[in-house]
């Protein structure tokens, strides 16, 4: 609710001062290496990886920055069709999450590495229905599974962090399986690159970018890889 008022206000030109989301940032883990994965490809390709985990604009902006990924696309998952846009997801009432979808080539990211980037730098785990500010089951943390393959490694690395005690809290990071998935509206893609100066980007996802590059310097690029928006939308 508290994203949807600032865009709200970003819509109308009158965004609040900055520093008012200050409470809101939290410390950054760095969560252990997969003890569990996929070797990397002998050949590029493509695979996905859907997660979702609190507002997409960070989730976003956190994999374009990620070596290896080739386009990260906000969308929504876990609901009706006729209910996947934002003015319906928003009201919490719909089984549709915030979410991304990761294309990215295996040969030079694994899987259980974006995982790990997921619950470093893009979401909290042990947060259940709520982000940081953001709060209603719309912004639940979540992986959707594509394949066996990929629920061995998801559920693997969530008893992993559970049994090393990586976070102070419980996970609550569910598996689930994957459902369709559909892109959020354009006006929210790319959006925490093209509006760096907007209150909510500046304080609560700028400092997930940061914190990407201090933790993963190996896996930062600068230059984020950015969906491309067609003329006809």
């Amino acid at each position: 609710m508290m994203r949807k008022l600032i865009l709200s206000a970003w819509l109308a030109g009158t965004l609040p001062a900055a520093g008012v989301f200050a409470s809101a940032s939290e410390p950054v883990v760095l969560a252990p290496t997969p003890a569990l994965d996929t070797p990397l490809a002998e050949v590029h390709g493509a695979a996905t990886a859907i997660l979702s985990g609190g507002c997409f604009w960070g989730m976003q902006v956190v994999f374009q920055h990620v070596k290896g990924v080739k386009l990260a696309i906000s969308g929504y998952i876990g609901g009706a069709a006729d209910t996947a846009h934002y003015g319906m997801v928003s009201t919490g009432t719909t089984g549709h999450a915030e979410s991304l979808k990761v294309t990215y080539d295996p040969s030079v990211i694994s899987y259980g590495t974006l995982l790990r980037i997921f619950v470093s730098v893009a979401a909290n785990p042990t947060q259940l229905n709520y982000q940081g500010p953001d709060h209603g089951t719309q912004y639940r943390s979540m992986i959707w599974v594509e394949n066996p393959e990929q629920r061995k490694i998801a559920n693997a690395y969530l008893r992993q962090l559970t049994v090393a005690h990586t976070f102070d809290a419980p996970i609550v990071t569910q598996v689930a399986t994957a459902m369709p998935f559909y892109l959020a509206e354009t006006y929210h893609q790319n959006f925490a690159t093209l509006h760096p100066d907007n209150a909510y980007i500046a304080e609560i996802d700028a400092p997930k970018v940061a914190a990407l590059a201090r933790l993963f310097p190996s896996l930062y690029r600068a230059k984020p890889t950015q969906v491309r928006i067609s003329s006809n939308g």
